[in-house]
């Protein structure tokens, strides 16, 4: 069987076609949640300055955008690892299934 025939079989599969789709909608969930939470800071900067440049306590230095930056970098890491643990799991799964389907 040649590489074109194999390739063929495996776009033709209802399943790699939902597995396409199902991923592509979870990554951009996941994007849009991040792009939402980075520019919801972005614009707080710009329309509040203040909020973020008030101190979290009165005799404190750190003010509440330190704390806000920091989530917002492990809200990142958050949802790179929700993807990776799910594309290593679910989507991999499904693909072995389609790739076995298709004789490789």
């Amino acid at each position: 069987m040649s590489s074109d025939e194999v390739y063929r079989r495996i776009y033709d599969n209802p399943k790699f076609q939902a597995l396409v789709k199902k991923r592509g909608r979870f990554a951009w969930t996941l994007s849009a949640l991040m792009l939402l939470a980075y520019y919801g800071f972005v614009c707080l900067i710009a329309f509040d300055p203040k909020l973020l440049g008030t101190r979290i306590q009165p005799d404190a230095v750190l003010t509440w955008g330190i704390p806000g930056g920091i989530g917002l970098i492990l809200l990142c890491f958050i949802l790179t690892g929700i993807y990776v643990q799910r594309a290593n799991g679910e989507f991999d799964r499904e693909v072995r299934q389609i790739l076995e389907e298709a004789g490789q």
